[in-house]
């Protein structure tokens, strides 16, 4: 494997991930093929590395219909969904309010509208809105025949519950079925639904430089991906970013220990990001030792706008990235969103820095992500910032970019 620096380096990666190797949720073989790929580049740059392995199920879907009055309906087993082949009556449900008073049992509710906007919480994530907590409880609870949730696109195709805790059988639809399914109330529809689940692995994979000082910069992204998707924006690019940072700064004379994770599941619960806390505690890498993270989840691609969120930083540390970004017109400064590896950082303390993207959505955790919409450009562009904040972080000493207590 040849090291590769710059933005064709940086394509390179993001094209062996999005396109040789493809789709690669947890537990899959594909999965498992990336974190060797990771491997492999974090070895060949000189870093150390580690493996954090987690427990997770392989699921592959055989096969799915959903059926009313003779008629198919396009329906998709939702991620982890068990087997089942039952029949009947739907009772349509949009909120959570509906839901709290719904008799559910032995039915099958189909969420859509504010119920259906984006994809359930899992039950035992590291990041779930109490809101997405009742929903699940009220499931368990009520026992449901099935479910059905209700793209709310009119042309994307992801699945709205990918739950391997939640044993009930449900399936995604179109909002074209959707539709169908909603002007006929109460109808009965019989649901099958072929899948498989087995024991399976995946892991973290992390590259790591001593430096002259414990006091650590890390630098994440996740390789996983949701399961239709090849994932080029979500999240090969923001990979590639982290692979190239790693062969980038390997060579330089840095004062930090660096950190370099791969992390996977956290398109599944955040299995990554508790596996990466346990290992912490234990082996004296702990967040209170992180001067600051890095976290690149969806950066680069032709048609959106890169963009940075601070967390957890002090006054000075969130004026540096200000400053930095006047020399990115092409980026823009955003409030902060929680829902990625950044999470389990500032959450626990360490300052952090999110960079991804806006300007593009139908792609999002589609059989659409592909290769062809990333722009080696704009990667550069998220890497070149990195490496002036690194610049500037390097020279100063852990409390610099701390909150004062």
């Amino acid at each position: 494997m040849k090291t590769m620096n710059g933005a064709h380096g940086t394509l390179e990666h993001v094209k062996h991930l999005a396109v040789q190797i493809g789709s690669r949720p947890i537990g899959s073989t594909a999965n498992l093929a990336a974190a060797s790929y990771i491997r492999a580049v974090f070895q060949q740059a000189g870093l150390s590395t580690e493996e954090q392995e987690f427990p997770c199920p392989d699921w592959i879907e055989e096969q799915t219909s959903l059926e009313l009055n003779g008629e198919l309906l396009e329906a998709s087993a939702n991620t982890f969904s068990p087997p089942c082949n039952v029949s009947a009556e739907t009772i349509p449900v949009c909120t959570l309010a509906e839901l709290e008073s719904a008799a559910i049992s032995g039915r099958i509710p189909v969420f859509y509208g504010d119920l259906a906007q984006t994809e359930l919480a899992t039950k035992g994530g590291i990041y779930i809105p109490e809101r997405d907590r009742r929903i699940v409880q009220l499931l368990e609870e009520r026992r449901p025949a099935g479910i059905i949730t209700v793209n709310p696109t009119l042309h994307a195709r992801w699945r709205i519950i990918e739950d391997f805790d939640l044993d009930l059988p449900s399936v995604t639809v179109s909002a074209r079925s959707g539709l169908t399914l909603l002007r006929n109330p109460g109808a009965v529809v019989q649901l099958k639904i072929s899948s498989r689940r087995s024991p399976s692995r995946s892991a973290n994979v992390i590259g790591r430089r001593k430096g002259e000082i414990p006091e650590r910069l890390v630098f994440c992204g996740h390789y996983d991906t949701k399961i239709d998707t090849p994932g080029a924006y979500d999240n090969a690019a923001g990979v590639g970013v982290v692979l190239t940072l790693a062969e980038i700064l390997s060579q330089k004379k840095l004062r930090h220990t660096l950190e370099f994770i791969a992390f996977s599941g956290e398109e599944g619960a955040g299995l990554g990001d508790m596996a990466y806390a346990r290992s912490a505690s234990r082996n004296g890498f702990g967040f209170d030792q992180v001067s600051a993270a890095m976290n690149f989840d969806g950066v680069g691609p032709f048609s959106g706008t890169n963009t940075a969120a601070c967390y957890a930083a002090s006054p000075v540390f969130e004026t540096l990235l200000d400053e930095k970004l006047k020399d990115y017109p092409g980026m823009v400064k955003v409030e902060p969103w929680p829902s990625s590896d950044h999470y389990i950082f500032y959450s626990n303390g360490a300052p952090s820095l999110a960079f991804t993207s806006k300007g593009i959505r139908d792609i999002y955790h589609t059989s659409s992500d592909t290769f062809d919409w990333i722009s080696g450009q704009k990667l550069a562009e998220v890497i070149r910032l990195a490496l002036d904040l690194v610049e500037v972080l390097d020279q100063k000493d852990l409390s610099w970019s701390r909150p004062k207590k």
